[in-house]
């Protein structure tokens, strides 16, 4: 599906609320059958940071932390062991909503202001022009214009044309600031609950107005000011009470609840604690990253417990569970010779190429479906869940402005046994913020997975890793050298995957002139 100019406004206002929608006759017989789906996409969450396990064996940071709910979601459904995000939130959540990859919808690092690129200074290279402002809604007058940013049609928009409430809760960072992608409603919401262009909240506690005057200040919530409460608990009672009104009309409901960072509730229960891997008490990052995750698995059984009180509503939910990048890793945990830890044993953490940066803990319950207490090995990716909602909907036949890059998982739902092959590309022409060390998989970068190898490619360099993730999974032995032709054949797929998608690449700033592909970069290095 060719792709058309951006024509958006670059300061409209916010959509406003909408009022309590009824289903068409049409749609309404439409909708009869069709069940209910609940997002719950964690924000931060590295695959270890859970007491459920995501790797072939039990890990000691299984035990570290205490995530019932997950384990009650575990034993009703099945969990994905090869579950793959990009390595910053934004992409992701842009790929979720879109379909698209990070390469081809260009937010390829975080969104906040509108027109500001929050790429960490860099003295080497020049980085493009990427989009900055965030996917639109395609439902946007065309008669205005926001530059640097991708139209699409979105999940929610298509799941609500086909008769379904669509429910945002917590986290949205889709849009910058002003633009009518950083409102959830534009984006195809029946209802926001304190979503907007921030990715983390000014604070957390409405005691403190949730940040109020703040860049990052969470809004809508205006009614639990000056109370002793948390956001995360906020957020779960909003999301419970949004929910009986579908339920009340038996109307399909699409919940997409994205906690945010962080709850100091559970603090106590780990500050001090000793880790028998680290041969240490908990520092006090290890301990308010431990509180955030049972914080976010108590949202997850409260939502659960008021599913589970209307057996029907229950029987006709389908629940997936994911995050939206890697784990903290070097910036949460000790540094030095400790600074994987966190994602162990994949290497590196959030912003990283390495598999600490990518790879997500992922359920899904589907009953009458899935076989509880299962394991699937089948790779997926974060765009995979927009064709894999829609199919799990029952919507076949829709148009979207935009290309699609997901590719379904419903038959892996189906049978876990039955796998295909799925190459992922991820894109990231980018600096971060946190740190630039490109020996942990930080900067500018490109990589691709196909079978057992993971390729990761330098733009700055020009260098390309190599790595059987499957005997390797820390990612400790680069094989580049000893498997040249594998090098340069998977780096000739990436950069084809690359061009296709119109991805941007950064230039060299002493000479202005663009970095190599990365099947450039392979046949230099011959």
């Amino acid at each position: 599906m060719p792709r058309r100019i951006l024509t958006l406004a670059a300061a409209l206002p916010l959509a406003a609320p909408v009022s309590a929608r009824e289903p068409s006759p049409a749609a309404a017989a439409d909708t009869l059958s069709r069940p209910n789906i609940l997002l719950f996409l964690v924000d931060d969450m590295g695959w270890q940071d859970t007491s459920v396990p995501f790797y072939e064996t039990r890990t000691p940071l299984n035990d570290r932390y205490r995530t019932p709910n997950m384990e009650r979601l575990a034993a009703l459904g099945v969990r994905f062991t090869q579950a793959y995000a990009c390595a910053i939130s934004s992409p992701s959540r842009c790929s979720l909503l879109t379909g698209m990859n990070a390469a081809r919808h260009r937010v390829t690092n975080w969104a906040l202001d509108y027109g500001t690129p929050t790429d960490a200074p860099g003295d080497e290279l020049l980085l493009p022009a990427w989009h900055w402002n965030g996917i639109q809604p395609d439902t946007v007058a065309s008669a205005h214009n926001t530059r640097n940013a991708t139209p699409a049609t979105t999940l929610p928009q298509l799941l609500r044309t086909h008769g379904y409430w669509t429910i945002h809760c917590g986290k949205a960072h889709f849009g910058a600031k002003t633009t009518p992608g950083a409102d959830p409603r534009a984006m195809g919401f029946d209802v926001n609950i304190a979503g907007g262009a921030n990715g983390a909240p000014g604070s957390y506690l409405a005691a403190r107005h949730f940040g109020q005057g703040s860049p990052q200040e969470v809004q809508g919530l205006e009614k639990y000011y000056d109370t002793d409460l948390f956001l995360t608990e906020v957020l779960t009672r909003e999301a419970i009470e949004a929910l009986k009104e579908p339920i009340a009309r038996r109307q399909p409901f699409f919940l997409y609840m994205a906690p945010y960072e962080e709850d100091v509730r559970f603090t106590a229960g780990y500050r001090g604690r000793y880790d028998a891997q680290l041969d240490a008490p908990l520092n006090e990052n290890e301990t308010r990253y431990a509180a955030l995750v049972e914080g976010m698995d108590r949202s997850l059984g409260d939502l659960l417990d008021f599913l589970e009180a209307s057996p029907e509503t229950v029987r006709n939910t389908i629940i997936l569970f994911m995050s939206d990048n890697g784990g903290q890793g070097l910036n949460n945990v000790r540094q030095g010779t400790e600074n994987r830890d966190q994602n162990y044993p994949a290497r590196a953490g959030k912003g990283s190429a390495f598999l600490g940066g990518v790879r997500e803990p992922m359920l899904v319950v589907w009953p009458d479906v899935v076989r509880g207490g299962t394991t699937c090995a089948q790779r997926v990716m974060i765009e995979d869940f927009f064709p894999t909602i829609l199919e799990l909907a029952g919507i076949e036949n829709y148009e979207t402005r935009q290309t699609i890059d997901g590719e379904s998982f419903v038959r892996a739902l189906r049978n876990p046994a039955a796998l295909r092959a799925r190459p992922i590309v991820w894109h990231f022409p980018n600096l971060w913020g946190e740190t630039q060390d490109r020996e942990e998989g930080y900067g500018a970068y490109a990589a691709y997975m196909e079978g057992d190898y993971h390729l990761i490619y330098t733009w700055q360099t020009g260098q390309l890793r190599l790595y059987d993730i499957r005997r390797d999974i820390g990612e400790q032995h680069d094989l580049a050298a000893a498997e040249p032709a594998r090098v340069r054949r998977m780096a000739r797929r990436l950069a084809e995957q690359l061009r296709e998608a119109g991805a941007q690449r950064p230039a060299f700033r002493a000479t202005g002139l663009p970095c190599p592909w990365p099947d450039e970069a392979a046949a230099e290095n011959r």
